[in-house]
């Protein structure tokens, strides 16, 4: 029988640190290969971690609310020796984790690499790193003893508390209304809080000690202020996007175009056989409006890079299209790879699936990089229009306004039509104003006319 460490995997492209957002299992669970035993959170996506080994588990080095830099341990198992596991490096790949890169240590030979210097990982995992930083808390951390068997023992007379049962959007909710779930009674399966748990608790006036203030109360209702931590996708997001707005110089074009015909096109093809069972929307048709614009205006899908030879500007040969899409944990950027080959039915699907696994979490780290050109759809919150801000690496973002039904000449007399507002931020450096202004207007020409797609192609 021997213990053995399991590092936090860098589990994206560069990755520093992670939150430990919940654990699956406690000190004493026995686990099998590749088990999901905790779910993790980068500044990119939510993350389910699956073990390494089969065993079982010895010692958790953090708690939940903990984050944790990547390399450093976060879960110790006590391993069989007989059971014939082999070298960490010989387990098979975690689902879904093959760009994900996990340090396995254990003791003596395995620690160091054994007798030609080096270090067990799993397949696809990279290194330790070596960081000689501690994870930084935002709460008391309680760690068990690493001695096989002991009991668990509190960090400094820190008394080990149960964490609430909950799921990550319910402990998102409980932030946003200052609700401290230790004090609240779950009535979900097994004593799960739910949505509605939080939701009557904040009614009934209970408030976080740590996110309320002292303000007076001014009537029947107490108001508090509400402080939320920049942890992480809120803090990624921040830290992008000052980067990309002193960074870029960036400029702003604006174009209102009657989409009537793509709107009527729409709704004759979720009429035919081949469309009916897709997600088709006006979505779906800027995407490709877009992506066929792109070929007379390569200029507009590139990217900016400074090395020891100078700066170059890398015009992509294909378009990763990046969908910015709203979520619980805050905006993410997923993207489609090769979007400008897919046909109008494969692109509404792929929107249609990339926006559902994002609003759910589910988002792997590899589908938030390597975009090359972005679409914010403002108008579902019934906006016309913004200046968006580039997302860091990308030459230009689209933001869509609302369609609007309003006054508009047709065919020389004033009619209803319907009519949306396209917003265009590009990166001056690399898109020149003729550039920037002839794709968006081709843009708004296919959808002022799909059938200019024919002229284009």
């Amino acid at each position: 029988m021997s213990v053995r460490d399991f590092a936090l995997p860098d589990l994206g492209e560069g990755l520093t640190e992670s939150e430990i957002v919940s654990w699956h299992v406690g000190v004493g669970d026995t686990v099998t290969l590749n088990q999901i035993i905790a779910d993790v959170e980068t500044a990119k996506a939510l993350v389910e971690l699956p073990s390494p080994f089969a065993g079982v588990v010895n010692r958790l080095y953090a708690e939940p609310g903990t984050t944790v830099q990547v390399g450093a341990p976060i879960v110790a198992f006590e391993i069989d020796d007989s059971a014939g596991a082999g070298p960490a490096e010989t387990l098979q790949e975690p689902p879904e984790t093959a760009d994900a890169g996990a340090a396995v240590s254990g003791d003596g030979a395995a620690r160091e690499g054994g007798a030609a210097g080096r270090q067990s990982v799993l397949v696809g995992y990279g290194p330790k790193i070596e960081t000689g930083e501690h994870p930084k808390r935002r709460a008391r951390a309680v760690v068990s003893d690493s001695a096989p068997g002991a009991e668990a023992t509190p960090v400094q007379n820190t008394p080990v508390v149960e964490r609430p049962r909950s799921t990550p959007p319910v402990r998102k909710l409980a932030r946003d209304r200052g609700v401290d779930l230790a004090m609240v009674t779950g009535t979900g399966q097994r004593g799960l809080i739910t949505r509605d748990d939080v939701e009557r608790f904040a009614a009934s006036g209970h408030l976080d000690v740590a996110t309320a203030t002292t303000e007076p109360t001014t009537g029947a209702r107490a108001r508090s202020d509400r402080r939320i931590p920049v942890t992480g996708v809120r803090k990624a997001t921040a830290a992008a996007m000052v980067s990309s707005a002193f960074t870029a110089p960036h400029v702003s074009e604006f174009l209102t175009v009657d989409v009537t015909p793509s709107m009527e096109l729409l709704e004759s093809l979720k009429s035919t056989p081949a469309f009916r069972e897709a997600r088709l929307n006006i979505l779906t048709i800027v995407a490709k409006a877009l992506c066929v614009a792109v070929r007379r205006t390569p200029s507009v899908n590139a990217c900016w890079v400074s090395g020891a030879d100078g700066d170059e500007i890398i015009e992509r040969a294909s378009v990763n299209l990046g969908i910015a899409a709203a979520t619980p944990r805050g905006l993410l950027v997923p993207n489609i790879r090769d979007a400008d080959s897919m046909s109008l039915a494969e692109l509404a699907a792929s929107i249609g699936d990339l926006v559902t696994t994002a609003r759910a979490g589910h988002t792997a780290p590899a589908q938030l990089t390597g975009g090359t050109i972005t679409i914010t759809n403002v108008g579902v919150f019934g906006v016309d229009a913004g200046t968006p801000i580039l997302n860091p690496g990308e030459a230009v973002i689209v933001a869509m306004g609302a369609v609007r039904r309003q006054p508009w000449e047709y065919r020389g007399e004033i009619a209803l039509r319907q009519v949306m507002t396209l917003s265009l931020s590009f990166d001056h450096r690399m898109v020149d104003g003729e550039q920037g202004s002839r794709f968006l207007a081709d843009v708004g020409a296919i959808l002022a006319d799909p059938g200019m797609v024919l002229a284009m192609v």
